[in-house]
């Protein structure tokens, strides 16, 4: 295989740690040194999870009041009291919180549902960085009532909200406000045994006011990298370390139009092992993925690929470790960038379907070892009509080194859908200062990916480079970034939007906050200038600029926008972009206009406009977008979304409609009904998605899926013929030991 000199000379820098060692740090950064701290002692005490601070453990711990404002003004004084307790056992780490309210009436609690967002509720989240990294982190919070929602810092600026974890927390209103009891076990952490310090944070939120409060931040910014410390956790254990996790799903599939039906019985096993307490071992046999969240429906009038966000247990279980190539921007969820070595939704579905393909093995080691990440990935899939079963590997290490920022190297081998041979390696570093003076911050980027394809012998590299500069006096953020991907780049198990180009980008973001105004919080701009050329002709295929004139911000959350976007397109060959409609070879350059009304969703009902209009190509296009979120109490949520986009082209004409509606109705915090119906005119699909989970406690589940397609090209609800249709019930329980 052709192995690229710098990834040759970096690979060896990374493996020789004591190179670092021998830097002289005087220069280095000194983010760290002014962190806010607080010493916690260790309990012997448990609490009762109840929502009341009764119990004599709060009385002993650590107290913290020191909270200021994130949002809207920035350190200011908090509008309401906060007073958090902070201790731990052996092997939990606790926190009590009141968070008080003079008018307990207008305390936000909406969200029934374990999992879904409570975004728009009043909350407290707790963070840890177990590693004291300030790069990567866990993040546990709640509403009032109960509802829990975690997530994964994968690096300063990406969080993934799909990893879940096992914890317990009880919420309880009252007539001070409300209290929230957290109990996070350390079997749930990956954790660094040697150091008595952690990376901690906390971060409330009160939605009548919308007003964001933090113990610890930055220019407005809570992330690993702006958290403060707790001092003192020591002698704290995992117990055996190995949770066993078996699952049983019966379904019964039919195809109504071959009239078949496929019933099955499928057991699955799943073994987390922590060889030490921050490296775990996972094997996963028969792995079953049918209760999992279906993806929401995407037209693409590009002529480009597009993704979606991994969503699958597995998959999610360290992914921080997994990312590669951390770039200057954010990136909620777990999509891939535009050339990614790793896209895990390339294993267990069939690409050209969407359908789930079996994985029979599939295992796993991840964690950390002192300054060093690792994760290994290994997965046997299985056959499908056509193709017979294939074997992938995933290797992923980074070092810390500086601050806040870090090197890595991944390799990754073989084919989920193909018997062609593929490897890819690659090599990051990260960079990221959020104290790079009194006012900056700065973070940057470097990677570089050469793939081997069997058959493949053309330009089969990419890299880029990122740099990203913000102010905190001014609110203003400037951007710089450069993409190659070669002709041949071919990652097997990764993503690449587009070939064969290389890209450049340039942006600026302004925004201000008015202090004292009653309506208007903070008006807010930007402006992004990309250009893409082919490598081989050295021709313009796309180029860019957006500028979004004026965002205007009022103090309860509404928005107001107009933004003007300035399009050019060189087509090397005909673009078929519906069925029967060619746009013809050439170059196209068109304007457009949006104006944007979105209401804050801590309504009980909150509408969102859109409109856009102006020239495609070498036709004219409006697009209409209408969503309408309706909360009336807690147990009852309807949101749905509906867009039309009416486009006229020499051509031909075409209308795209596309429905969403989530239904959804919470019995209790334990019991919820989630239903999901989906409709694209393109295809003339009407899909329904509906789950009803028992929830009892974290680690166990209970689930009756209902999956409905139907050929609906008639109308959204109209000429109903169904295609296809699976009933699911599965039951998953966590053993830990």
């Amino acid at each position: 295989m052709k192995i690229n000199l710098v990834l040759l000379f970096t690979s060896m820098v990374f493996i020789s740690g004591s190179l670092y060692a021998q830097v002289p740090t005087s220069g280095l950064p000194t983010q760290n040194v002014d962190r806010v701290q607080t010493q916690i002692n260790a309990t012997t005490l448990i609490p009762v999870l109840d929502g009341v601070l009764d119990d004599e453990i709060w009385q002993r711990a650590t107290r913290i009041t020191d909270f200021h404002q994130t949002n809207p003004v920035d350190h200011g004084a908090p509008s309401q009291q906060t007073e958090v307790y902070v201790t731990y056992s052996e092997t939990y780490f606790y926190v009590g919180a009141r968070m008080y309210d003079s008018d307990p009436s207008q305390i936000s609690a909406r969200q029934l549902i374990q999992g879904q967002s409570i975004g728009f509720d009043d909350s407290i989240g707790v963070f840890l960085d177990s590693f004291n990294n300030s790069r990567t982190g866990f993040y546990f919070s709640t509403n009032p009532n109960g509802v829990r929602s975690e997530g994964v810092w994968e690096a300063a600026n990406r969080f993934n909200s799909d990893w879940s974890g096992i914890w317990q927390v009880e919420s309880r209103l009252d007539e001070q406000g409300w209290v929230a009891e957290f109990a996070i076990p350390f079997t749930t952490l990956n954790f660094d045994p040697s150091t008595d310090e952690w990376g901690f944070n906390l971060v409330r939120s009160k939605a009548s006011t919308n007003e964001d409060i933090a113990w610890s931040s930055f220019n407005r910014s809570t992330n690993p990298s702006t958290a403060g410390r707790v001092i003192g956790i020591r002698d704290i254990r995992q117990g055996l370390g190995l949770d066993i996790v078996p699952s049983v799903t019966v379904a019964n599939k039919e195809n109504y139009i071959t009239d078949t039906t496929d019933p099955r019985f499928d057991p699955t096993l799943d073994v987390f092992y922590k060889i030490t307490p921050n490296l775990t071992g996972a094997l996963t046999l028969n792995t079953d993925f049918s209760a999992t969240e279906v993806d929401d429906v995407q037209v693409n009038l590009t002529r480009f690929s597009i993704s979606f966000p991994e969503k699958r247990d597995f998959f999610l279980q360290d992914s921080e470790i997994f990312g590669f190539g951390t770039t200057t921007g954010f990136r909620f969820g777990g999509g891939p960038s535009d050339a990614d070595p790793f896209y895990s939704r390339r294993i267990g579905l069939d690409p050209a379907t969407g359908q789930p393909v079996d994985i029979d093995v599939g295992g796993k080691l991840a964690g950390r070892i002192g300054d060093y990440s690792l994760g290994v990935l290994a997965v046997q899939q299985g056959g499908r009509p056509g193709l017979d079963g294939q074997n992938v590997l995933i290797a992923r290490a980074t070092r810390n080194i500086l601050n806040e920022s870090r090197i890595g190297f991944i390799v990754t081998e073989g084919d989920p859908n193909s018997e062609v041979d593929n490897t890819v390696v690659g090599t990051d570093f990260s960079y990221r200062n959020t104290r790079f003076s009194d006012s900056h911050s700065l973070s940057a980027a470097l990677a570089y990916q050469q793939t081997d394809t069997e058959g493949l012998d053309g330009d089969d590299k990419s890299y880029n480079a990122s740099i990203n500069l913000s102010t905190q006096n001014t609110g203003i953020s400037y951007g710089a970034s450069y993409l190659y991907v070669g002709e041949d780049y071919n990652p097997a198990l990764g993503f690449a939007r587009r070939n064969g180009i290389e890209r450049g980008e340039i942006t600026l973001n302004g925004r201000y906050f008015l202090r004292n105004n009653p309506l208007i919080r903070n008006l807010f701009t930007f402006a992004r200038f990309s250009r893409t050329d082919t490598l081989d002709t050295k021709q313009l295929q796309s180029q860019a600029f957006s500028w979004r004139v004026l965002n205007i911000q009022s103090q309860n959350g509404d928005s107001l926008a107009f933004q003007y976007n300035h399009e050019t397109e060189g087509l090397e060959r005909d673009f078929r972009i519906r069925p029967g409609i060619i746009i013809p070879t050439g170059e196209y350059t068109f304007d457009s206009y949006e104006v944007m009304f979105n209401t804050t969703n801590q309504r009980r009902f909150s509408p969102d406009l859109s409109y856009q209009w102006g020239e495609f190509y070498d036709g004219n296009t409006e697009q209409y977008d209408l969503g309408v979120n309706w909360r009336p109490n807690e147990h009852v949520l309807l949101d749905l979304s509906y867009r039309v986009q009416n486009t006229e082209l020499p051509a031909g004409d075409f209308t795209i409609r596309q429905i969403s509606l989530d239904a959804n109705y919470a019995f209790n915090v334990r019991w919820s009904w989630v239903n999901l119906i989906q409709y694209v005119n393109s295809n003339g699909n009407l899909g329904i998605n509906s789950r009803l989970r028992w929830n009892p406690r974290a680690g166990e589940d209970f689930y009756l899926v209902v999956n409905y397609n139907f050929d609906s090209m008639e109308g959204a609800f109209v000429g109903l013929n169904p295609k296809d249709s699976e009933i699911v019930l599965k039951y998953t329980r966590n053993f830990r030991f």
